[in-house]
This record gives C-alpha cells, sequence and structure tokens, in this order.
C-alpha cells in the first residue's frame, strides 16, 4: 500500500491526520513547521514528536518529496528540472536567478488543454492536472538543491510552466494558500503570479480568493487573430476578461499584468499597438513583451529586437508601462511557450 503524502496538506488536513491516529491535536502544527519551515525528507527527522507516533506516522505517511529526475544547465544559469508526479508523469520546472533575485516558474498541469498556436506545452495535449503535493514538490526541492549549491534562494513564484492554472485552479489555489499561510512558507502573495489565458469561469475565483498578482496571455488585442492563435479566445474573450478586471482595483500592491508574445509580421503593427492601447485604456495595468522562439511546425516568424522596442516606447508613450521580458534558458529549451515533458524537444 502506498503511502500519503503529507506535503500540500493545509492546517486542518494535518489535524485530521492527528485526529485518525490518535495524535495530539497540537502535532499538527509540529508537522507543519517540519515539513513548510525546515523542509526535511523523512518522518524520522520530526525529532520532537515522539519515536513512537513518528513510527506511526510513517506507517501511513510519507512526507512526500521527489527529487528530479533531470537537470539541464544554460550558459546563462537558468535551470530546468524535471520532476515526477504522484500519477507517473512528469513535468517540467524552471529557475531563473537575475542578481541576487531567482525566479521559479513551475507548472501545475501534465501538458495543456489550451493548445496555443504559439506554445510547445500545447502540442503535448494535457495528460492530468498536478495535485497541490506536485505543485509544491518543485518548490519545496528546488529550495532544497538551491541551498546545497550555495545558489541565489528563490525570490518569486511564477504559475507560467506547463498548463493553465485556471484549469485546476483548486490545486493552484491550495498550493498558494499553503505557500502564503503563517503554518507554511508564510510568503506574500505579492512574491507569486499566477498567469492564465483568460478562463472567465475561474477568473473571479482567482481574484476574489486570491492575493498574488495575476497574469493574463494577449498576445493579440484583435478578437479574430487572437482566437487563431489561442483557440480560448472563442470563450473567453480577452474583451470580456478586461471588463471583468476593471471591476478590481488594482492601484494598490497587487499587479495585472498582460503577456504579449510577439510574431514577426503577425502582431507586431502600429495597428495592433494601437488597438492594444484602446482595448486597456482604462485599466491599471503593464504590459510584458515576449519574444518568440520557434518551434517545429507552427508558421510564425521570430521578430527582431528593434521591432519590438518601437512597440513598447509607442505603449509607453500612450501610458501603458511595457518592458521587454529577458529571455533565459533558450538554449536548453527552457524559454517562454518552450516547455514540455514528452522528452521529445528538438535541440535549438
Amino acid at each position: 500500500m502506498s503511502k500519503t503524502p503529507l506535503l500540500g496538506m493545509n492546517i486542518q488536513e494535518l489535524q485530521d491526520v492527528c485526529l485518525q491516529l490518535s495524535l495530539p491535536k497540537f502535532t499538527a502544527k509540529q508537522m507543519a513547521q517540519w515539513i513548510y519551515g525546515r523542509h526535511i525528507h523523512e518522518i524520522s527527522e520530526m525529532t520532537n514528536i515522539s519515536k513512537a507516533n513518528r513510527e506511526m506516522l510513517d506507517s501511513l505517511f510519507c512526507v512526500g518529496c521527489a527529487e528530479p529526475t533531470d537537470i539541464q544547465r544554460s550558459k546563462d544559469g537558468t535551470m530546468k528540472f524535471l520532476f515526477p508526479t504522484l500519477d507517473g508523469h512528469a513535468v517540467e520546472t524552471v529557475y531563473i536567478p537575475d542578481g541576487d533575485r531567482a525566479t521559479l516558474c513551475v507548472s501545475c498541469q501534465v501538458g495543456c488543454k489550451m493548445n496555443c498556436l504559439f506554445c510547445q506545452t500545447g502540442k503535448q495535449g494535457w495528460q492530468g492536472d498536478l495535485t497541490a503535493t506536485d505543485i509544491l514538490n518543485q518548490i519545496y526541492s528546488v529550495d532544497r538543491l538551491l541551498a546545497s549549491e550555495r545558489l541565489t534562494p528563490l525570490s518569486n513564484i511564477v504559475y507560467m510552466g506547463q498548463g493553465e492554472p485556471l484549469d485546476n485552479l483548486d490545486n493552484v489555489l491550495k498550493s498558494t494558500q499553503i505557500l502564503t499561510a503563517d503554518y507554511g512558507w508564510a510568503w506574500s502573495p505579492r512574491r507569486i503570479t499566477i498567469s492564465t489565458v483568460g478562463l472567465r469561469k475561474n477568473m473571479k475565483r482567482l481574484l476574489d480568493e486570491s492575493e498574488c498578482h495575476v497574469a493574463v496571455s494577449l498576445h493579440s488585442p484583435i478578437h479574430e487573430q487572437r482566437q487563431a492563435l489561442m483557440p480560448a479566445e472563442r470563450q473567453f474573450a480577452i474583451s470580456d476578461i478586461i471588463q471583468l478586471l476593471k471591476q478590481y482595483d488594482w492601484s494598490h500592491q497587487r499587479r495585472i499584468t498582460f503577456e504579449y508574445t510577439m510574431f514577426a509580421g503577425t502582431n507586431d503593427t502600429p495597428l495592433h499597438a494601437r488597438q492594444l492601447t484602446h482595448l486597456l485604456n482604462g485599466l491599471d495595468c503593464r504590459v510584458n513583451l515576449i519574444r518568440w522562439h520557434k518551434i517545429p511546425d507552427v508558421p510564425l516568424k521570430e521578430i527582431d529586437i528593434n521591432t519590438m522596442e518601437n512597440f513598447r516606447d509607442y505603449l509607453n508613450n500612450h501610458g501603458i508601462t511595457t518592458t521587454i521580458r529577458a529571455s533565459r534558458g533558450q538554449d536548453i529549451w527552457a524559454a517562454c511557450g518552450l516547455l514540455s515533458s514528452n522528452r521529445q524537444n528538438p535541440q535549438p
């Protein structure tokens, strides 16, 4: 019989474990401190819990952390990890150091249902949702490895890896709640960003139940073109998403960002810049311009930096804070849109 992982349980669930095993209720807080505070690997390491109670716990439960089965290192310092999931699949996770800061790009699904034209993950198809254990294990295990190698510790988490976070919202929210809870990592929600193509059915839940930053994949302000790039536009028009976002206050610390991947001759014209300015008018937001990296069998073209800079300058001059995201880890297929755990990525 396989053991149930404790990693991914909230404090109420840990208390339920104590009730099941007739352990004192305060043992739940002790377990949380060992797992989320000290990042242990084995229940035997919980030394302030009696040996008899540890053995009872160990008979049915495990910490539940799993080491990566593969690590690739880019010449720019980016690292890509392949993690096993509880159901026997695998997902990729990317560590991006930047001076004294470091971001971890985590996955929330094996593959993705959204099938955006320009994204390698979508070509993999969808093979399942990650549990909160699977999501947190990416952070848990990378954090330990960084400490062992004396690398820059994590300062930010972005849910921008494989999968659509709003298509697995319960597990995504549970993982962020543990990351921000006093008994968990005790992180500020401002250190976490959740990305989405804009699934309106769960967007309101995300906005109401989480204080994390939000990033919306936009990629074209024109309905017909965005639909060709992103099939989700058929059901969840970006204009409707923006109307919903305008009902919330973005003037304080919480941030809304629009991700805009650029393709030469497709969504990079002055017309697109003007329509994007019109679409975002009245919303306190920022735009990230992203360089697209070519993937097989996709009839889109990579863009030059001058066109990106001109597009950025137009938006900035019209009151929309816009930056160009630095491309990292392309040599190990870790850049935006290149993740796939089918392990069939061609070499660049």
